[in-house]
C-alpha cells in the first residue's frame, strides 16, 4: 500500500500526523510525506519518504488586517504546490493522499487523477451547524482564487481553500469536544490527539517541590507584552515556571525560558498551561488532564478559547494583568477537575494514532477493491 501524506507547513497541522506515519509504516505501507524542508526531519523520522514542496515564504504583514493578508500569503504558497504534486503524482501514482484539510492543492490532485482521499483535521471539523473558522469572504484574494482554477481547469471558490467535504475525514480530537458532535455523520472519524511515543521524550523539572506552570504561544506568533507579564506575574518562587519564547529579555530564576520544549513531555508534569488555544496544544493538554489558561492570538484561537471555557476545561483570558488569578482558578476549581477527568477518559477511548490507521488503510483497501475486476470463477471439467 502506498500512501501519500500532504501537509505544506505548521507544527500544529504536521505533528499529528506523524504518529499515524509511524503506525502505517509498522504496519507495511510504504509512506511518502510531502511538505516544506522544515518538516523533512521529523517524516523521515517518523519511517516516511520526504517528497519536498516548495518552502513557505516568510510572512511580514505590512496592513492594519493581518488576517486578510495571511489568507492571500498562504493562498500564493499553496497554489505553488498545485502543479508539483500534480507531476509527481503523476509519475509515481499513490494508492490514497492523506491531506490535511487546509491543503487544498492535493484535494485537486485526488480529483484530477482519481486517487482516494482521506482529509486529517488537526481542529474542529465543520458541517451546517459548525464553522471551524468564522472568516469574512472579505479576507481572502477571491480574484486569484478565480485565476487559479481557470488557469489549472480546476472547480475552486475561497471558501473551499478553507474547508470543502470529503468522503472520509480523520478529525485529531474526541466528538466529545467537537461543537455539535453528534450531528456529524460516519465519515467523520474523530480518533483524538495522536500522540505516538512523543510523551516518552526525555525531560523532567529541575526542582520537584513546586509546582510546574508551563507557558507556550506555539511556534509562529509571539508576544512580548504577554512575557513581561508573566515574568512579573510568576517571579515570587511560588511556581517553577518552563515558558516556551525566544528573545525573551531576563526572566526570574525559577523561570525556564527555552525556544522549544518537548511539550507532551513537559505537560506530564505540569499543574498548569497557559496556551495560545491552538488545537494541537489544547490536546497534548487534555491527554494529560492539565488545565487551560488560554490567550488567544488568532480568530481561530479565539473560538477555540471559548469553547474550552464553555466546556469548562479552562479559562479565556483577554487581559493579561488577569494570568495569575486565572491559573489560581483553574488548580483549585473542582468543577474544572471533573471536566478534565472526562474529557480524557474520552480521549483515552476514541483510538489515537491506531483507529487513524485503521481508517486510513480501510479507505484505500475499499478504493482498491473498486478498481479490481472480479475473479473469473475456476473452470470445471464436465464428467461424463
Amino acid at each position: 500500500m502506498r500512501i501519500l501524506f500532504v501537509t505544506l507547513t505548521g507544527h500544529g497541522h504536521v505533528t499529528p500526523t506523524l504518529a499515524v506515519v509511524e503506525e502505517l509504516v509498522r504496519r507495511g505501507a510504504e509512506v511518502g510525506y510531502a511538505t516544506g524542508s522544515e518538516h523533512a526531519e521529523a517524516v523521515t523520522r517518523a519511517g516516511a519518504r520526504w517528497v519536498e514542496l516548495p518552502a513557505l515564504p516568510r510572512f511580514r504583514p505590512v496592513t492594519a488586517n493581518p488576517v486578510g493578508e495571511w489568507f492571500r500569503h498562504y493562498f500564493a504558497a499553496k497554489a505553488a504546490t498545485y502543479p508539483v504534486l500534480l507531476d509527481r503524482c503523476g509519475a509515481d501514482r499513490p494508492d490514497l493522499i492523506c491531506y490535511d484539510a487546509t491543503n487544498w492543492p492535493a484535494r485537486l490532485v485526488a480529483r484530477r487523477l482519481g486517487v482516494p482521499a482521506v482529509r486529517t483535521l488537526p481542529h474542529t471539523a465543520s458541517n451546517e451547524h459548525h464553522e471551524v473558522m468564522d472568516v469574512e469572504v472579505d479576507s481572502f484574494n477571491a480574484d486569484d482564487v478565480e485565476r487559479f482554477a481557470a488557469e489549472h481547469d480546476v472547480e475552486l471558490d475561497p471558501w473551499s481553500t478553507v474547508d470543502a467535504p470529503e468522503e472520509c475525514s480523520v478529525v485529531f480530537l474526541p466528538r466529545e469536544f467537537q461543537p455539535f458532535g453528534d450531528t456529524f455523520d460516519d465519515s467523520f472519524h474523530f480518533v483524538g490527539p495522536a500522540l505516538g511515543r512523543r510523551p516518552d521524550e526525555e525531560w523532567s523539572p529541575s526542582r520537584t517541590g513546586l509546582p510546574l506552570l508551563y507557558v507556550s504561544l506555539g511556534s509562529v506568533l509571539s508576544s512580548p507584552a504577554f512575557y513581561r507579564a508573566c515574568a512579573e506575574q510568576f517571579g515570587d518562587g511560588r511556581w517553577q515556571v518552563a515558558m516556551s519564547a525566544r528573545d525573551v529579555p531576563a526572566v526570574p530564576g525559577n523561570f525556564d525560558v527555552r525556544p522549544w520544549f518537548p511539550q507532551p513531555a513537559v505537560l506530564k508534569h505540569a499543574t498548569a498551561f497557559i496556551s495560545h488555544g491552538g488545537m494541537n496544544s489544547t490536546m497534548e493538554a487534555l491527554h494529560q488532564g492539565v488545565p487551560l489558561v488560554v490567550v488567544p492570538l488568532t480568530p481561530e484561537q479565539v473560538t477555540n478559547a471559548e469553547h474550552i471555557a464553555a466546556l469548562g476545561l479552562g479559562v479565556h483570558v483577554t487581559d493579561h494583568a488577569d494570568l495569575r488569578t486565572a491559573v489560581e482558578r483553574v488548580v483549585t476549581d473542582g468543577t474544572i477537575r471533573a471536566n478534565l477527568d472526562r474529557m480524557r477518559a474520552a480521549i483515552d477511548t476514541s483510538g489515537g494514532a491506531g483507529r487513524a490507521a485503521d481508517v486510513v488503510l480501510s479507505r484505500a483497501l475499499r478504493a482498491a477493491s473498486r478498481r479490481t475486476p472480479p475473479a473469473c470463477p475456476p473452470s470445471r471439467t464436465r464428467r461424463r
